[in-house]
């Protein structure tokens, strides 16, 4: 942890940075409030880091951050930014943020992120990462800002699928978004009872695939649902090989960015709500180079670059349960 000896926060900065999730107003919301209680002066960064590089700073009030509680997306926008990842963009950004007297910086965003604001903390500027992905890879953390959104969305989209797949005897492939992480396809799979859950983290075995999918028709069942992570690869080639081997009917539906959008989640509220406060505690308590999350349900800080090392463990204990309630 970093310590600021004899520092008295009273300009903070927030942006969110990387791809959006639901859940990010919730956080830019509580920390906005959170620090304004405590007389801190506060600035929403425009466009993430980008925007930390154009300049582009505007003053929040509580005003400001009303009536976004339940919005999806984010207030503050995002960008990518790949000038600020050398070292020039990095010294320009702590110039900028020196210029104006911020005294913090929290950083809702995922890993790319977060290693932004690992390096602008070596470089002395005292930031708080908040957990913000829909594909849950922080391994860090139980649960990421967003992730329980995009599952419902899934969720829904499996829900009306079935209905017409059901009325057709055919074969869904949703695939969704995780390119390394298959959490959005295993949580969301396991919630829409579908038949296969493919994940990046298992290795397909097609031949296998098409033996269940044969045994549930012969079961009686009147549809079979497939739900696929992005990082698994092509479902078009994964449909021509299942009508290939069984001949059966296969339809794909690709959810796309559509998981990013929506009205949060009861559960994306509250930890929007927990992680922006959290935050902005942290920067009182003169804690710098810190991240937030949820574990156990309860919420914490820690090191960011010790957060950082942490790898990502599949539970496949939970995969191979959804194995045994699809059978």
């Amino acid at each position: 942890m970093m310590a600021y000896t004899n520092f008295i926060m009273k300009k903070i900065a927030i942006l969110t940075s990387g791809g959006d999730a639901p859940g990010m107003n919730a956080a830019v919301r509580a920390a906005t409030r959170t620090a304004l209680c405590n007389k801190i002066e506060v600035f929403g960064i425009e466009r993430g880091y980008r925007g930390l590089l154009e300049n582009r700073f505007k003053k929040l009030k509580s005003a400001d951050v009303s009536d976004t509680i339940q919005r999806g997306g984010t207030i503050l926008q995002s960008a990518r930014c790949p000038e600020f990842q050398t070292d020039e963009g990095t010294a320009k950004a702590v110039a900028t943020l020196n210029e104006k007297g911020i005294g913090g910086l929290v950083v809702i965003g995922g890993d790319g992120s977060f290693y932004g604001a690992e390096r602008l903390t070596k470089n002395g500027i005292p930031c708080v990462g908040i957990p913000g992905t829909i594909d849950n890879d922080l391994a860090y953390t139980d649960f990421t800002l967003g992730f329980d959104t995009a599952c419902n969305t899934v969720l829904w989209a499996i829900n009306n699928l079935r209905d017409t797949m059901s009325s057709h005897s055919r074969i869904a492939i949703i695939k969704v978004m995780g390119r390394d992480c298959g959490d959005i396809a295993l949580y969301s799979g396991i919630g829409g009872g579908v038949e296969i859950i493919l994940v990046p983290e298992v290795k397909l075995n097609v031949q296998r695939l098409c033996k269940t999918l044969e045994n549930g028709y012969k079961k009686g069942k009147k549809s079979m649902m497939i739900v696929m992570a992005e990082g698994v690869g092509s479902s078009h080639e994964l449909a021509q090989d299942i009508r290939s081997i069984t001949g059966h009917d296969v339809k794909i539906t690709v959810l796309g960015h559509i998981q990013r959008g929506g009205s949060p989640s009861m559960m994306d509220r509250y930890l929007g709500t927990s992680f922006g406060v959290a935050a902005v505690r942290c920067l009182m308590n003169a804690k710098g180079g810190r991240v937030v999350g949820v574990k156990n349900n309860e919420i914490f800080d820690m090191d960011i670059f010790e957060a950082l090392k942490i790898k990502k463990v599949f539970n496949k204990g939970l995969y191979e349960m959804a194995g045994i309630v699809s059978k």
